[in-house]
């Protein structure tokens, strides 16, 4: 396994670690905003980069990496998905239904308690995935919530998905997105906006304190993994323990019922 400093040097756009610090530079990630959606945006502003929503202590957290407000209150949330996850358990793929959680933990953090629903800003999730989940070709996937008996009908919530494909291979996208998306696939700097990409990756890892950042990051997931297979550890043998103690019982009672056969018998026998 490759110690943390090498794998700190080799680590690319596509690491959740440098894509936040990258996407936390106004100029880069407002451009990629604007390219995506073919807007002007005067100005964005940061909520909180991979802030943690958990609106109640039994509800599963997530981490968002980059939340942003453009000067017309639209937020983003932009993600990296670099692998196509499965539920081990129902074999289903998790992006969907990822999506949706998403969707509902911003609202929830954006809408105030006592607020009215009309003040939830306009939203975009969008995730930036180096596959592609529906294997049409496209590059960029966008969902609006429409009307199945008029799909022309769409339902005014202000609430979009995009899911963008860097493997593509068809649609209409700008040539600074498309050097986007080769950048994020193969680390090729063709245009201006790729290179200013690679020049601040090249910054972040002459920095110490972004190289202090990351090991100390590392060393907090290592002990939350530790922690992880300890308790799984903890219920495998509590699991095992559980059995053993059903079986003995169940070997108990089968002696104790042969023993109480046997005694019947040599009643009988001893009576005749």
């Amino acid at each position: 396994m490759q110690d943390l400093a090498t794998k700190f040097a080799n680590m690319t756009i596509q690491s959740d670690f440098i894509f936040k610090k990258v996407m936390s530079r106004k100029r880069i990630c407002k451009h990629l905003l604007e390219e995506l959606l073919q807007i002007e945006i005067a100005d964005i502003n940061y909520i909180e980069a991979e802030k943690t929503l958990e609106p109640e202590y039994t509800s599963r957290g997530i981490r968002l990496d980059i939340i942003v407000a453009d000067d017309k209150n639209t937020h983003y949330n932009l993600e990296m998905q670099v692998k196509n996850k499965k539920n081990p358990q129902t074999k289903a793929f998790v992006l969907p239904k990822r999506s949706r959680y998403y969707q509902a933990l911003l609202d929830f953090d954006l809408l105030q308690a006592g607020q009215p629903y009309d003040l939830l800003p306009p939203t975009f999730i969008i995730f930036i995935c180096i596959f592609d989940f529906f294997e049409n070709g496209n590059y960029v996937y966008t969902f609006k919530k429409r009307c199945l008996e008029d799909l022309e009908l769409e339902l005014p919530d202000k609430a979009t998905t995009m899911i963008l494909n860097t493997k593509g291979t068809h649609g209409e996208i700008s040539k600074d997105l498309k050097s986007f998306y080769d950048y994020v696939n193969n680390h090729i700097v063709t245009t201006d906006f790729t290179k200013q990409i690679d020049n601040e990756i090249s910054y972040l890892k002459l920095d110490t304190k972004v190289r202090r950042e990351f090991m100390l990051m590392e060393a907090r997931l290592l002990d939350e993994r530790r922690e992880g297979e300890a308790v799984g550890i903890a219920k495998g043998e509590a699991k095992e323990n559980s059995l053993l103690l059903n079986v003995c019982w169940l070997k108990d009672a089968i002696l104790s019922r042969l023993s109480l056969n046997l005694q019947i018998y040599l009643s009988l026998m001893w009576r005749s």
